[in-house]
């Protein structure tokens, strides 16, 4: 085979499979709310149905950082900033997740402890770190998750609390290597927390970078993700 012949891009290959399983994702989650309305009502709740949304809700999100982690690497992710009311924005990213919370029975509370109501940063690129660590947070925590938003300095902190085991210990010691493989106990590939920490970066003011940090604690005594935004 001629070497010129060789020059298709891997990674646009994958890219392009990834958006066509967004598709196919999405269609599937559709006919699944389709089949679901048409059941009777007693039958619509139960374990099994927490747990497809709950994957179709991770699946959508891991595909997401795939598709997002591509555009970084061409240069074609551009950030917007602009300003969001904060209390707004927690709503909209819990009300993805409504029907998930409800099947796996967690009490899911919110707070903003901040002077001004408005954070500046790009709500779209956030919103999609703070809905894949909102998926994994309901994974693992007990009966309970809480996201709060807090001034730190001159930096936005959005931390999302829950109260189960925690980060392993793995995770805490490593956590600016966010590409640390793949764990052969959780099958964690740290990928969530690369786009995560690459997002926050994207925001800068003043040459100060946004980062995030994981932390075992908080209020709820389980895992603490916190993502800083100057």
């Amino acid at each position: 085979m001629n070497q010129d012949n060789q020059g298709l891009d891997f990674s646009t290959v994958i890219a392009s499979t990834v958006h066509d399983l967004k598709n196919s994702l999405s269609a599937l989650t559709h006919a699944h709310n389709q089949w679901l309305a048409r059941l009777p009502e007693e039958l619509r709740g139960g374990t099994e149905q927490g747990v497809v949304e709950h994957e179709l809700s991770h699946l959508n999100g891991m595909l997401v950082q795939l598709l997002g982690l591509y555009k970084l690497g061409v240069n074609q992710l551009p950030i917007c900033p602009g300003y969001h009311e904060l209390d707004d924005f927690i709503e909209a990213q819990l009300a993805t997740q409504e029907d998930v919370i409800k099947h796996r029975d967690i009490l899911a509370t919110w707070r903003i402890e901040t002077e001004s109501p408005l954070g500046f940063f790009d709500r779209e690129l956030v919103a999609s770190v703070v809905t894949n660590v909102l998926t994994n947070a309901i994974r693992y925590a007990g009966h309970a998750l809480l996201i709060s938003i807090e001034e730190e300095g001159e930096q936005l902190v959005i931390s999302v609390n829950d109260d189960g085991a925690g980060y392993p210990q793995r995770m805490l010691e490593r956590q600016h290597d966010y590409v640390q493989g793949i764990d052969s106990q959780s099958g964690s590939t740290g990928l969530g927390l690369y786009f995560a920490a690459r997002i926050a970066a994207l925001h800068e003011r003043n040459g100060v970078r946004g980062r995030i940090e994981i932390a075992n604690g908080g209020t709820l005594g389980g895992g603490l993700f916190r993502l800083y935004l100057p």
